[in-house]
């Protein structure tokens, strides 16, 4: 069964809600989203904007295709929220995860992405939120890495992940993934591989939100597996892209 409707309290601007067999996507702003939300979850997997791409302001004002891919790659829309400094990044992540804290079931997982520059903030905010940090996993990008000339390459990426008090789970996953992107199968400037967050998702519980679904992939894995999946994208463009992909799974 699928429903679509606009929400018309103004907390959403009139944004839109679909309601596919096992998942709910709503496309508005998490921040107004997450307390509306029924029920709650046994984990949040998500992976949100990094403003990580400029070390001056300027540069962290560009358009997120020019900070994050090659010249002559740029095939999908820019997102919003990344051009946050490294205060009001904090004080933003700490707003939403706190949401989310209210959100999740006791021993509820929170694995959060996040780059080198943000991984120190990430976990701050983790914490700030009232999660219990439990850990960093890795993310080796491989042959997919950029390299940098008289440097190492930039081949990881970062998950940051804590818990709601004591953890309940009974699964053993591994810390690292090594994991090559695709740039084929991208729908989103910077989604991540299916590959990547299959095992990911497989080790949370039966019910999963993600505040910032890009593209749906860690909502194609949740539906994969059998499990309940809630998706937020603020984007219109990747909103629609998410529906129309998770609509057929």
């Amino acid at each position: 069964m699928e429903a679509t409707k606009q929400q018309h309290h103004p907390l959403f601007n009139n944004q839109k809600h679909v309601r596919l067999a096992r998942a709910d996507l709503h496309q508005g702003d998490c921040l107004a989203v997450i307390p509306s939300l029924d029920g709650f979850f046994d984990a949040v997997v998500t992976d949100p904007p990094y403003s990580s791409g400029g070390q001056s302001k300027g540069n962290r004002a560009a358009s997120t295709g020019a900070k994050y891919l090659n010249t002559g790659s740029i095939q999908w829309p820019d997102f919003a929220g990344d051009s946050k400094d490294q205060r009001s990044y904090l004080h933003w992540s700490a707003l939403w995860m706190a949401l989310c804290y209210e959100k999740l079931n006791p021993g509820g997982l929170m694995v959060v992405f996040s780059d080198w520059r943000q991984l120190p903030v990430t976990s701050d905010a983790l914490q700030a939120a009232g999660f219990t940090w439990r850990g960093v996993g890795v993310w080796d990008k491989a042959g997919s890495a950029r390299p940098y000339k008289g440097g190492f390459k930039a081949q990881t990426e970062f998950f940051v992940w804590g818990s709601k008090g004591p953890l309940v789970g009974d699964t053993y996953s591994a810390g690292l993934f090594r994991v090559q992107q695709k740039p084929g199968e991208k729908l989103h400037q910077v989604g991540k591989p299916l590959d990547l967050m299959e095992p990911l998702v497989a080790a949370c519980g039966q019910r999963i939100l993600d505040p910032f679904m890009g593209s749906g992939t860690t909502g194609l894995a949740a539906i994969g597996q059998g499990k309940e999946f809630v998706g937020i994208e603020v984007s219109e463009h990747y909103y629609q892209v998410a529906v129309d992909r998770l609509r057929g799974n």
